[in-house]
Protein backbone atom coordinates (compact mmCIF):
# COMPACT_ATOMS: atom_id res chain seq x y z
CA UNK A 1 0.00 0.00 0.00
CA UNK A 2 1.27 3.60 -0.79
CA UNK A 3 -0.17 7.16 -0.09
CA UNK A 4 -1.49 9.66 -2.46
CA UNK A 5 -1.89 13.11 -2.23
CA UNK A 6 -5.47 14.32 -3.23
CA UNK A 7 -7.37 17.59 -3.94
CA UNK A 8 -6.77 20.10 -0.66
CA UNK A 9 -2.74 19.97 -1.18
CA UNK A 10 -1.41 23.31 -0.55
CA UNK A 11 1.82 22.93 -1.52
CA UNK A 12 3.32 24.22 1.33
CA UNK A 13 6.15 21.27 1.51
CA UNK A 14 5.46 20.34 5.13
CA UNK A 15 5.65 16.62 3.58
CA UNK A 16 8.45 16.87 1.66
CA UNK A 17 10.42 17.72 4.80
CA UNK A 18 9.45 15.02 6.74
CA UNK A 19 9.24 11.99 3.93
CA UNK A 20 12.44 9.62 5.33
CA UNK A 21 12.44 8.09 1.17
CA UNK A 22 12.07 11.44 -0.62
CA UNK A 23 9.53 9.98 -3.02
CA UNK A 24 7.51 13.44 -2.47
CA UNK A 25 8.00 16.03 -5.70
CA UNK A 26 8.01 18.33 -6.51
CA UNK A 27 10.68 19.42 -3.74
CA UNK A 28 11.37 23.29 -2.68
CA UNK A 29 14.97 22.42 -4.65
CA UNK A 30 13.21 21.30 -7.61
CA UNK A 31 12.73 24.06 -10.60
CA UNK A 32 9.15 22.50 -11.07
CA UNK A 33 8.45 23.19 -7.51
CA UNK A 34 5.36 25.92 -7.51
CA UNK A 35 4.53 25.51 -11.42
CA UNK A 36 2.80 22.05 -10.73
CA UNK A 37 -0.85 22.43 -8.81
CA UNK A 38 0.09 19.99 -6.23
CA UNK A 39 2.90 17.28 -5.32
CA UNK A 40 3.00 14.28 -5.60
CA UNK A 41 4.02 10.78 -4.03
CA UNK A 42 5.77 7.83 -6.16
CA UNK A 43 3.97 5.02 -5.93
CA UNK A 44 7.46 2.97 -6.77
CA UNK A 45 8.86 4.79 -3.82
CA UNK A 46 6.97 5.09 -1.19
CA UNK A 47 7.42 2.62 1.74
CA UNK A 48 3.73 3.24 3.65
CA UNK A 49 5.57 5.25 6.54
CA UNK A 50 2.47 7.48 6.65
CA UNK A 51 4.66 10.51 7.79
CA UNK A 52 3.31 12.55 5.45
CA UNK A 53 -0.18 11.91 6.27
CA UNK A 54 0.72 12.94 9.68
CA UNK A 55 2.64 16.38 8.74
CA UNK A 56 0.15 17.20 6.10
CA UNK A 57 -1.71 20.30 7.50
CA UNK A 58 -4.95 20.43 5.18
CA UNK A 59 -5.34 16.46 5.41
CA UNK A 60 -4.80 16.20 1.86
CA UNK A 61 -2.88 12.38 1.98
CA UNK A 62 -4.48 9.40 2.69
CA UNK A 63 -2.91 5.27 1.54
CA UNK A 64 -4.54 4.45 -1.68
CA UNK A 65 -6.68 1.49 -0.72
CA UNK A 66 -8.49 4.27 1.31
CA UNK A 67 -9.73 6.09 -1.66
CA UNK A 68 -13.10 6.67 -2.43
CA UNK A 69 -15.66 8.69 -4.61
CA UNK A 70 -13.76 11.18 -6.45
CA UNK A 71 -10.74 10.69 -4.74
CA UNK A 72 -10.10 8.06 -6.14
CA UNK A 73 -8.72 8.96 -9.43
CA UNK A 74 -6.08 10.73 -7.35
CA UNK A 75 -4.08 7.17 -7.50
CA UNK A 76 -3.32 7.35 -10.76
CA UNK A 77 -3.00 11.37 -11.00
CA UNK A 78 0.05 10.49 -8.41
CA UNK A 79 1.60 7.71 -10.10
CA UNK A 80 1.25 9.23 -13.39
CA UNK A 81 3.38 12.47 -12.28
CA UNK A 82 6.53 10.15 -12.39
CA UNK A 83 5.69 8.20 -15.70
CA UNK A 84 7.95 10.01 -17.94
CA UNK A 85 10.70 10.93 -15.14
CA UNK A 86 13.70 9.10 -14.57
CA UNK A 87 13.73 7.30 -10.88
CA UNK A 88 15.26 9.00 -8.03
CA UNK A 89 18.63 6.87 -7.01
CA UNK A 90 17.69 3.89 -4.49
CA UNK A 91 17.75 5.36 -1.32
CA UNK A 92 17.09 3.70 2.74
CA UNK A 93 15.16 5.64 5.06
CA UNK A 94 18.20 7.74 5.90
CA UNK A 95 18.38 9.44 1.99
CA UNK A 96 20.05 12.64 3.94
CA UNK A 97 23.69 13.47 3.40
CA UNK A 98 24.75 14.65 6.66
CA UNK A 99 27.00 17.33 7.44
CA UNK A 100 28.10 20.15 9.55
CA UNK A 101 25.03 21.39 11.48
CA UNK A 102 24.46 24.77 10.01
CA UNK A 103 21.86 27.03 10.33
CA UNK A 104 21.86 30.04 7.93
CA UNK A 105 18.06 31.66 8.50
CA UNK A 106 19.47 32.16 12.37
CA UNK A 107 20.27 35.05 14.27
CA UNK A 108 23.95 34.87 16.24
CA UNK A 109 23.61 33.38 19.53
CA UNK A 110 24.28 36.48 21.18
CA UNK A 111 22.13 38.78 18.81
CA UNK A 112 19.89 40.80 20.59
CA UNK A 113 16.31 39.85 20.05
CA UNK A 114 14.76 42.03 17.50
CA UNK A 115 10.74 43.45 17.63
CA UNK A 116 8.98 42.46 14.43
CA UNK A 117 5.59 43.92 13.25
CA UNK A 118 3.79 41.52 10.93
CA UNK A 119 0.71 43.22 9.56
CA UNK A 120 -1.80 41.10 8.42
CA UNK A 121 -2.82 37.43 9.86
CA UNK A 122 -3.31 35.23 6.34
CA UNK A 123 -1.03 32.58 5.67
CA UNK A 124 1.74 34.93 4.62
CA UNK A 125 2.15 36.82 7.37
CA UNK A 126 1.32 33.80 9.59
CA UNK A 127 4.07 31.78 7.75
CA UNK A 128 6.65 34.71 8.44
CA UNK A 129 5.66 34.75 11.74
CA UNK A 130 6.43 30.91 11.94
CA UNK A 131 9.86 31.38 10.67
CA UNK A 132 10.73 34.05 12.74
CA UNK A 133 9.46 32.48 16.01
CA UNK A 134 11.03 28.78 15.28
CA UNK A 135 14.14 30.16 13.73
CA UNK A 136 15.03 33.21 15.76
CA UNK A 137 14.56 34.40 19.39
CA UNK A 138 12.43 37.42 17.69
CA UNK A 139 9.82 38.92 19.44
CA UNK A 140 6.93 39.75 16.84
CA UNK A 141 3.60 41.70 17.21
CA UNK A 142 0.65 40.64 14.99
CA UNK A 143 -1.48 43.60 13.62
CA UNK A 144 -4.71 43.20 11.61
CA UNK A 145 -7.27 45.17 10.89
CA UNK A 146 -9.78 42.87 11.68
CA UNK A 147 -10.94 42.52 14.60
CA UNK A 148 -10.36 38.30 14.54
CA UNK A 149 -6.90 36.64 12.77
CA UNK A 150 -7.19 34.24 9.80
CA UNK A 151 -7.18 36.03 6.50
CA UNK A 152 -8.16 34.18 3.36
CA UNK A 153 -8.07 31.17 5.60
CA UNK A 154 -10.74 32.01 7.18
CA UNK A 155 -12.28 34.66 4.40
CA UNK A 156 -11.13 32.77 1.27
CA UNK A 157 -11.41 29.04 1.18
CA UNK A 158 -14.90 27.60 0.25
CA UNK A 159 -16.70 26.74 3.43
CA UNK A 160 -16.92 23.25 1.48
CA UNK A 161 -13.22 22.47 1.51
CA UNK A 162 -13.18 22.08 5.32
CA UNK A 163 -9.96 20.39 5.19
CA UNK A 164 -7.97 22.91 3.79
CA UNK A 165 -8.86 25.59 6.83
CA UNK A 166 -7.55 23.43 8.59
CA UNK A 167 -4.04 25.00 8.13
CA UNK A 168 -5.37 27.57 10.13
CA UNK A 169 -5.47 25.51 13.30
CA UNK A 170 -1.44 25.15 12.65
CA UNK A 171 -1.42 29.12 12.69
CA UNK A 172 -3.23 29.41 15.68
CA UNK A 173 -0.75 27.63 17.73
CA UNK A 174 1.58 30.34 17.34
CA UNK A 175 -1.32 32.98 18.40
CA UNK A 176 -0.55 32.53 21.84
CA UNK A 177 3.18 32.32 21.69
CA UNK A 178 4.96 33.89 24.65
CA UNK A 179 6.89 36.01 22.13
CA UNK A 180 4.23 36.73 20.34
CA UNK A 181 1.85 40.15 21.14
CA UNK A 182 -1.38 40.28 19.03
CA UNK A 183 -3.05 43.59 18.15
CA UNK A 184 -6.62 42.56 16.27
CA UNK A 185 -8.64 45.77 14.97
CA UNK A 186 -5.94 47.70 14.21
CA UNK A 187 -5.64 49.67 10.90
CA UNK A 188 -2.38 51.04 9.30
CA UNK A 189 -3.27 54.22 7.17
CA UNK A 190 -6.51 54.61 9.69
CA UNK A 191 -5.26 54.08 13.33
CA UNK A 192 -1.94 54.61 12.94
CA UNK A 193 0.90 55.39 10.49
CA UNK A 194 3.46 53.31 8.56
CA UNK A 195 5.99 55.35 10.08
CA UNK A 196 4.59 55.02 13.88
CA UNK A 197 4.46 51.15 13.25
CA UNK A 198 7.91 51.33 12.38
CA UNK A 199 9.12 53.89 15.02
CA UNK A 200 8.11 51.08 17.44
CA UNK A 201 9.74 48.02 16.01
CA UNK A 202 13.39 46.92 14.26
CA UNK A 203 11.11 45.84 11.05
CA UNK A 204 7.76 45.56 9.93
CA UNK A 205 6.67 42.91 7.95
CA UNK A 206 3.52 43.57 5.45
CA UNK A 207 0.82 40.40 3.95
CA UNK A 208 -1.72 42.34 3.33
CA UNK A 209 -2.88 40.20 0.40
CA UNK A 210 -4.94 41.47 -2.72
CA UNK A 211 -8.03 42.36 -1.21
CA UNK A 212 -10.04 43.18 -4.07
CA UNK A 213 -11.41 41.73 -7.56
CA UNK A 214 -10.18 42.84 -10.70
CA UNK A 215 -12.29 44.83 -12.97
CA UNK A 216 -13.34 44.14 -16.40
CA UNK A 217 -13.92 48.10 -17.83
CA UNK A 218 -17.08 46.82 -19.71
CA UNK A 219 -20.24 48.95 -20.32
CA UNK A 220 -22.82 47.98 -17.32
CA UNK A 221 -20.15 46.45 -14.84
CA UNK A 222 -21.55 48.32 -12.19
CA UNK A 223 -25.15 47.50 -12.54
CA UNK A 224 -26.97 46.23 -9.25
CA UNK A 225 -26.33 42.59 -9.39
CA UNK A 226 -23.11 43.01 -10.80
CA UNK A 227 -20.56 41.36 -8.60
CA UNK A 228 -16.90 40.57 -7.83
CA UNK A 229 -16.69 37.04 -7.13
CA UNK A 230 -14.02 38.41 -3.96
CA UNK A 231 -17.50 40.17 -2.69
CA UNK A 232 -19.10 36.89 -3.43
CA UNK A 233 -16.54 34.86 -1.74
CA UNK A 234 -16.40 37.07 1.15
CA UNK A 235 -20.31 36.68 1.37
CA UNK A 236 -20.69 33.44 1.78
CA UNK A 237 -17.70 33.43 4.33
CA UNK A 238 -19.44 36.32 6.64
CA UNK A 239 -16.40 39.03 5.96
CA UNK A 240 -17.76 41.66 8.73
CA UNK A 241 -17.57 44.37 5.22
CA UNK A 242 -19.64 42.65 3.28
CA UNK A 243 -22.85 43.01 4.81
CA UNK A 244 -26.06 39.64 4.05
CA UNK A 245 -27.84 41.72 1.60
CA UNK A 246 -25.06 42.39 -0.84
CA UNK A 247 -26.32 39.58 -2.73
CA UNK A 248 -29.34 38.39 -4.10
CA UNK A 249 -30.21 35.03 -5.29
CA UNK A 250 -33.81 35.41 -7.02
CA UNK A 251 -32.35 34.99 -10.70
CA UNK A 252 -32.51 31.20 -12.60
CA UNK A 253 -29.47 31.91 -14.19
CA UNK A 254 -25.66 33.09 -12.73
CA UNK A 255 -22.80 34.12 -15.03
CA UNK A 256 -19.50 33.89 -14.01
CA UNK A 257 -16.56 35.69 -16.00
CA UNK A 258 -14.10 33.35 -15.47
CA UNK A 259 -13.00 29.40 -14.86
CA UNK A 260 -9.99 29.68 -12.37
CA UNK A 261 -10.56 28.37 -8.88
CA UNK A 262 -12.63 30.86 -7.42
CA UNK A 263 -14.78 30.67 -10.52
CA UNK A 264 -15.20 27.22 -9.76
CA UNK A 265 -16.02 28.05 -6.33
CA UNK A 266 -18.48 30.36 -6.08
CA UNK A 267 -20.26 28.11 -9.09
CA UNK A 268 -20.62 25.02 -7.02
CA UNK A 269 -21.45 26.98 -3.71
CA UNK A 270 -24.58 28.13 -6.14
CA UNK A 271 -25.89 25.07 -7.34
CA UNK A 272 -24.36 22.68 -4.25
CA UNK A 273 -27.83 21.27 -2.20
CA UNK A 274 -27.54 23.86 0.65
CA UNK A 275 -28.10 20.72 2.98
CA UNK A 276 -24.60 19.67 2.31
CA UNK A 277 -23.53 22.90 3.57
CA UNK A 278 -25.39 23.12 6.77
CA UNK A 279 -22.69 20.98 7.98
CA UNK A 280 -19.96 23.88 7.25
CA UNK A 281 -19.27 26.94 8.91
CA UNK A 282 -20.78 29.33 5.78
CA UNK A 283 -22.40 32.29 6.73
CA UNK A 284 -25.96 32.10 8.25
CA UNK A 285 -27.26 34.46 6.11
CA UNK A 286 -25.91 32.51 2.97
CA UNK A 287 -27.28 29.34 3.99
CA UNK A 288 -30.53 31.03 4.28
CA UNK A 289 -30.19 32.74 1.41
CA UNK A 290 -28.95 29.58 -0.69
CA UNK A 291 -31.96 27.70 0.73
CA UNK A 292 -34.11 30.07 -0.66
CA UNK A 293 -32.10 30.24 -4.18
CA UNK A 294 -33.93 30.56 -7.65
CA UNK A 295 -30.37 29.57 -9.04
CA UNK A 296 -30.58 26.51 -11.44
CA UNK A 297 -27.96 27.46 -13.82
CA UNK A 298 -24.31 28.89 -13.40
CA UNK A 299 -22.74 29.68 -16.35
CA UNK A 300 -18.76 30.35 -17.22
CA UNK A 301 -17.04 31.98 -19.75
CA UNK A 302 -13.50 31.44 -20.26
CA UNK A 303 -12.25 33.88 -22.95
CA UNK A 304 -9.93 30.92 -24.11
CA UNK A 305 -10.54 27.45 -25.06
CA UNK A 306 -10.91 23.97 -22.47
CA UNK A 307 -6.85 23.06 -22.79
CA UNK A 308 -6.41 27.25 -21.16
CA UNK A 309 -9.01 26.33 -17.97
CA UNK A 310 -7.53 27.91 -15.03
CA UNK A 311 -8.77 25.91 -12.67
CA UNK A 312 -6.37 23.22 -10.90
CA UNK A 313 -7.69 20.11 -12.43
CA UNK A 314 -8.27 18.89 -9.08
CA UNK A 315 -10.86 21.44 -8.74
CA UNK A 316 -11.98 20.13 -11.82
CA UNK A 317 -12.62 16.66 -11.22
CA UNK A 318 -14.04 17.47 -7.62
CA UNK A 319 -17.20 19.55 -10.01
CA UNK A 320 -17.91 16.45 -12.06
CA UNK A 321 -18.34 14.46 -9.17
CA UNK A 322 -21.33 17.31 -7.56
CA UNK A 323 -24.03 15.52 -6.75
CA UNK A 324 -27.53 16.28 -8.46
CA UNK A 325 -25.56 18.85 -10.28
CA UNK A 326 -24.50 17.96 -14.10
CA UNK A 327 -21.80 19.86 -16.65
CA UNK A 328 -21.92 20.53 -19.56
CA UNK A 329 -20.12 22.01 -22.59
CA UNK A 330 -21.43 24.67 -24.56
CA UNK A 331 -20.52 23.63 -28.24
CA UNK A 332 -21.02 27.21 -29.83
CA UNK A 333 -17.46 27.12 -30.99
CA UNK A 334 -16.32 24.38 -32.91
CA UNK A 335 -12.85 25.14 -31.85
CA UNK A 336 -13.43 23.51 -28.21
CA UNK A 337 -15.09 19.70 -29.53
CA UNK A 338 -12.12 19.67 -31.65
CA UNK A 339 -9.24 20.39 -28.88
CA UNK A 340 -11.26 18.51 -26.64
CA UNK A 341 -11.17 15.16 -28.80
CA UNK A 342 -7.72 15.60 -29.75
CA UNK A 343 -6.43 16.92 -26.14
CA UNK A 344 -3.53 14.23 -24.73
CA UNK A 345 -4.04 12.25 -21.41
CA UNK A 346 -2.91 14.46 -18.42
CA UNK A 347 -3.62 17.73 -20.63
CA UNK A 348 -6.37 19.85 -19.04
CA UNK A 349 -8.98 19.65 -21.96
CA UNK A 350 -8.96 15.85 -21.49
CA UNK A 351 -10.61 16.27 -18.49
CA UNK A 352 -13.72 17.34 -20.33
CA UNK A 353 -14.25 14.61 -22.38
CA UNK A 354 -16.42 13.09 -20.81
CA UNK A 355 -18.69 16.47 -20.42
CA UNK A 356 -21.99 16.25 -22.41
CA UNK A 357 -21.84 18.90 -24.95
CA UNK A 358 -24.71 20.60 -26.74
CA UNK A 359 -25.46 23.60 -28.14
CA UNK A 360 -27.20 25.84 -25.65
CA UNK A 361 -30.13 27.61 -26.59
CA UNK A 362 -29.84 30.63 -24.34
CA UNK A 363 -33.22 32.11 -25.09
CA UNK A 364 -35.01 29.43 -23.46
CA UNK A 365 -34.96 29.42 -19.25
CA UNK A 366 -32.69 27.45 -17.19
CA UNK A 367 -33.80 23.33 -17.65
CA UNK A 368 -35.05 21.52 -14.82
CA UNK A 369 -32.35 20.41 -12.48
CA UNK A 370 -29.08 21.76 -11.53
CA UNK A 371 -26.15 22.22 -13.81
CA UNK A 372 -23.34 24.61 -14.49
CA UNK A 373 -22.50 25.17 -17.99
CA UNK A 374 -18.46 25.87 -19.33
CA UNK A 375 -18.61 28.17 -22.60
CA UNK A 376 -15.14 28.44 -23.92
CA UNK A 377 -13.66 31.28 -26.84
CA UNK A 378 -16.16 33.68 -25.04
CA UNK A 379 -16.01 36.73 -22.98
CA UNK A 380 -18.11 39.39 -21.36
CA UNK A 381 -18.83 42.23 -24.14
CA UNK A 382 -21.47 43.94 -21.48
CA UNK A 383 -23.79 43.36 -18.65
CA UNK A 384 -27.10 44.92 -19.83
CA UNK A 385 -30.42 46.20 -18.23
CA UNK A 386 -31.59 49.39 -16.98
CA UNK A 387 -30.73 49.80 -13.28
CA UNK A 388 -29.83 45.71 -12.60
CA UNK A 389 -28.17 43.01 -14.81
CA UNK A 390 -30.85 41.48 -16.71
CA UNK A 391 -28.29 40.06 -19.50
CA UNK A 392 -25.13 39.82 -20.51
CA UNK A 393 -23.48 40.60 -24.42
CA UNK A 394 -20.91 38.03 -24.80
CA UNK A 395 -18.08 36.98 -27.68
CA UNK A 396 -18.68 33.53 -29.53
CA UNK A 397 -18.31 31.81 -32.48
CA UNK A 398 -21.27 33.31 -34.50
CA UNK A 399 -20.48 37.21 -32.96
CA UNK A 400 -21.98 38.75 -30.15
CA UNK A 401 -24.98 36.98 -28.12
CA UNK A 402 -27.21 38.09 -25.28
CA UNK A 403 -27.32 35.40 -22.12
CA UNK A 404 -30.25 36.33 -20.70
CA UNK A 405 -29.30 36.31 -16.44
CA UNK A 406 -29.79 38.03 -13.30
CA UNK A 407 -26.37 38.22 -11.44
CA UNK A 408 -23.29 38.59 -12.61
CA UNK A 409 -19.78 37.32 -11.32
CA UNK A 410 -16.67 38.90 -12.12
CA UNK A 411 -13.84 36.27 -11.30
CA UNK A 412 -10.97 37.33 -13.11
CA UNK A 413 -8.34 38.02 -10.47
CA UNK A 414 -7.40 39.63 -6.99
CA UNK A 415 -5.51 43.16 -6.76
CA UNK A 416 -3.40 45.00 -4.06
CA UNK A 417 -4.85 47.76 -2.82
CA UNK A 418 -2.16 50.90 -2.00
CA UNK A 419 -1.12 50.78 1.76
CA UNK A 420 -0.42 54.34 2.71
CA UNK A 421 2.75 55.11 3.23
CA UNK A 422 4.51 52.38 1.28
CA UNK A 423 5.22 52.76 -2.40
CA UNK A 424 3.03 51.13 -4.42
CA UNK A 425 2.98 49.76 -8.59
CA UNK A 426 -0.69 50.47 -10.07
CA UNK A 427 -0.21 48.32 -13.16
CA UNK A 428 0.61 45.33 -10.75
CA UNK A 429 -1.19 46.11 -7.29
CA UNK A 430 1.85 45.36 -5.49
CA UNK A 431 4.65 46.57 -3.49
CA UNK A 432 7.98 46.95 -5.12
CA UNK A 433 10.75 45.60 -3.51
CA UNK A 434 14.01 43.37 -3.67
CA UNK A 435 13.66 40.18 -2.42
CA UNK A 436 11.09 41.27 -0.15
CA UNK A 437 12.67 44.31 0.95
CA UNK A 438 10.98 47.29 0.23
CA UNK A 439 12.69 49.97 -2.15
CA UNK A 440 13.86 52.57 -0.53
CA UNK A 441 12.31 51.86 3.21
CA UNK A 442 15.32 50.22 5.15
CA UNK A 443 13.61 48.05 8.04
CA UNK A 444 10.23 47.68 5.86
CA UNK A 445 9.33 44.14 4.21
CA UNK A 446 6.18 42.85 1.74
CA UNK A 447 5.53 38.88 1.74
CA UNK A 448 2.64 37.17 0.22
CA UNK A 449 -0.07 38.51 -2.71
CA UNK A 450 0.94 42.57 -1.88
CA UNK A 451 4.66 41.38 -2.65
CA UNK A 452 4.17 38.90 -5.99
CA UNK A 453 0.59 39.44 -7.30
CA UNK A 454 -2.39 37.20 -6.48
CA UNK A 455 -0.74 33.83 -8.05
CA UNK A 456 -0.31 30.76 -6.20
CA UNK A 457 -2.21 29.10 -2.71
CA UNK A 458 -1.61 28.75 0.63
CA UNK A 459 1.45 26.75 0.21
CA UNK A 460 3.47 29.29 -2.28
CA UNK A 461 3.12 31.27 0.48
CA UNK A 462 5.94 29.81 2.82
CA UNK A 463 8.36 29.80 0.61
CA UNK A 464 7.25 33.36 -0.33
CA UNK A 465 7.89 34.00 3.39
CA UNK A 466 11.05 32.34 3.45
CA UNK A 467 12.89 35.03 1.31
CA UNK A 468 11.27 37.41 2.86
CA UNK A 469 12.35 36.75 6.52
CA UNK A 470 15.88 35.25 4.92
CA UNK A 471 16.13 39.10 3.65
CA UNK A 472 14.89 41.17 6.60
CA UNK A 473 17.90 38.49 8.54
CA UNK A 474 20.79 39.41 6.51
CA UNK A 475 19.60 43.25 7.39
CA UNK A 476 19.29 42.77 11.09
CA UNK A 477 23.11 40.98 10.61
CA UNK A 478 24.35 43.79 9.15
CA UNK A 479 23.34 46.18 11.30
CA UNK A 480 21.06 47.82 9.14
CA UNK A 481 17.99 47.62 10.72
CA UNK A 482 16.31 51.04 12.01
CA UNK A 483 16.30 51.33 16.03
CA UNK A 484 12.66 51.51 17.73
CA UNK A 485 12.61 54.83 18.95
CA UNK A 486 9.75 53.68 21.43
CA UNK A 487 9.76 50.91 24.04
CA UNK A 488 8.14 47.46 23.74
CA UNK A 489 4.81 48.26 25.75
CA UNK A 490 4.23 51.88 24.10
CA UNK A 491 3.10 50.30 21.14
CA UNK A 492 0.24 48.65 23.16
CA UNK A 493 -0.93 51.90 24.32
CA UNK A 494 -0.34 53.09 21.26
CA UNK A 495 -2.87 50.99 19.53
CA UNK A 496 -5.71 51.24 22.25
CA UNK A 497 -5.35 54.86 22.18
CA UNK A 498 -5.97 55.11 18.49
CA UNK A 499 -7.73 51.58 17.56
CA UNK A 500 -9.88 51.63 20.82
CA UNK A 501 -11.26 48.26 20.78
CA UNK A 502 -8.09 46.28 20.27
CA UNK A 503 -8.08 42.58 20.32
CA UNK A 504 -5.60 40.62 21.72
CA UNK A 505 -4.55 36.52 21.84
CA UNK A 506 -7.23 36.39 24.94
CA UNK A 507 -10.10 37.92 23.37
CA UNK A 508 -9.52 35.93 20.18
CA UNK A 509 -9.76 33.05 21.82
CA UNK A 510 -12.93 34.06 23.03
CA UNK A 511 -14.12 34.68 19.47
CA UNK A 512 -13.28 31.16 18.80
CA UNK A 513 -15.13 29.35 22.11
CA UNK A 514 -18.51 31.78 20.95
CA UNK A 515 -18.59 30.81 17.40
CA UNK A 516 -17.73 27.09 18.31
CA UNK A 517 -20.47 27.35 21.25
CA UNK A 518 -23.02 28.70 18.33
CA UNK A 519 -22.16 25.90 15.89
CA UNK A 520 -22.85 22.96 18.91
CA UNK A 521 -26.68 25.21 19.25
CA UNK A 522 -27.19 24.68 15.85
CA UNK A 523 -25.58 21.05 14.86
CA UNK A 524 -22.74 22.85 12.77
CA UNK A 525 -19.35 22.92 13.23
CA UNK A 526 -19.17 26.71 14.09
CA UNK A 527 -21.44 30.01 13.35
CA UNK A 528 -18.88 33.22 12.61
CA UNK A 529 -19.95 35.99 13.67
CA UNK A 530 -20.46 38.09 10.86
CA UNK A 531 -20.01 41.62 12.44
CA UNK A 532 -17.21 44.00 13.66
CA UNK A 533 -19.41 45.19 17.05
CA UNK A 534 -20.64 41.19 17.63
CA UNK A 535 -16.61 40.41 17.28
CA UNK A 536 -15.26 42.65 19.56
CA UNK A 537 -18.25 42.01 21.86
CA UNK A 538 -17.75 38.14 21.56
CA UNK A 539 -13.82 39.31 22.55
CA UNK A 540 -14.40 40.63 25.51
CA UNK A 541 -17.13 37.97 26.71
CA UNK A 542 -20.16 38.99 25.91
CA UNK A 543 -23.10 37.51 24.60
CA UNK A 544 -23.89 37.61 20.84
CA UNK A 545 -26.95 37.73 19.62
CA UNK A 546 -27.72 37.69 15.81
CA UNK A 547 -29.87 40.19 13.97
CA UNK A 548 -32.26 38.43 13.00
Amino acid sequence: MTYAITQTCCSDATCVAVCPVNCIHPTPEERAFGSTEMLYVDPATCIDCGACADACPVDAVFPVDSLFGAQKEYAAINAAYFADQEPEPAAGPNFHVWGEPSYPRSLPSDFAPIRVAVVGTGPAGMYAAEDLLLHTNAEVTLVDRLPVAGGLVRYGVAPDHPATKKVGETFARFHSHPRVRMHLGVEVGRDLTAQELAAHHDAVIYAVGASTGRRLGIPGEDLTASISATSFVAWYNAHPEVPPETVSLDAERVVVAGNGNVALDVARILVTDPAALAGTDIADHALAALRDSKVREVVLLGRRGPEHTACTASELLALKHLPGVELVVDGQDPRTGGTIDGAAPGDKAALFRDVPREAVDWSLPPAGGRRIVFRFHSAPVAALGPDRVEALRVTGAAGEQEIPAGLFLRAVGYRGLPVPGLPFDEATGTVPHEGGRVTGMPGTYVVGWIKRGPAGGIGANRTCAAETVGTLLEDAIAGVLPSPAHPPKAFQRLTRRRGGDVVDARGLAAIDRAELARGRERGRPRVKIATVPALVAASKGGRWRPSS
